[in-house]
């Protein structure tokens, strides 16, 4: 080879080292320049609200217990008014009783300003030895026709209320006498009493 030739061969060898080793920078510079990947941050998650607890309910106070009521009284079966202003009887029981008889209840009221004698005023007329009773009490069945006396005993005493104190003002007593019973087919009956209004169709109970 002459010498022209070997100079030529190396500067050949000169350039293609050369090109070898900016091939090889370029290289370098495109892995330096390529960006790093960037690490995605996690989307941050909502929390869904908290429902606010509602306040506890308050439980509205007990009711209060009633008031025990009285007892209403029990109605007459009949009023009469008497001669004397400010006297009235309510008949509370006419009742058929064993033994064949009738049990009358009644209430005698002074609403006047003055004493209520019974005395004589209340017994029954012709009969020697009555005072303070109610024997002349008694029963009429106008259908029938029939007078009903208060019972008596065998030393004539009357089944009725006696030995009875004169009413005082503004007062009142309960009396009560016994009648024979008048037939099963008589529901009403008439109650008089001396001194007052006779009082019709007094309904007659078992």
């Amino acid at each position: 080879m002459s010498k022209r030739q070997r100079i030529v061969s190396v500067i050949l060898l000169l350039l293609v080292g050369c090109l070898m080793i900016q091939a090889c920078d370029k290289k370098e510079e495109t892995k330096s320049v390529a960006p790093a990947p960037v690490a995605q941050a996690p989307a941050p998650t909502t929390q869904p609200a908290q429902p606010t607890p509602a306040p506890p309910a308050v439980a509205p106070p007990p009711a209060a217990a009633p008031a025990p009521q009285a007892a209403p009284a029990k109605s007459a079966l009949a009023t009469a008014e008497g001669e004397s202003p400010g006297a009235r009887v309510e008949v509370q029981e006419l009742k058929r009783v064993s033994g064949g008889t009738v049990m009358l209840r009644f209430v005698m009221i002074n609403d006047a300003d003055n004493r209520l004698s019974f005395g004589h005023n209340f017994v029954q007329p012709g009969i020697s030895g009555d005072y303070a009773n109610i024997a002349g009490v008694h029963l009429l069945d106008p259908v029938g026709k029939k007078k009903y006396l208060v019972i008596r005993d065998t030393q004539n005493n009357c089944d009725c209320s006696k030995g009875l104190k004169d009413l005082d003002a503004k007062s009142r007593v309960n009396l009560w006498a016994r009648f024979p019973a008048p037939p099963d087919n008589v529901e009403k009956i008439a109650v008089v009493i001396p001194h007052f209004t006779p009082m019709d169709d007094v309904p007659l109970s078992r």
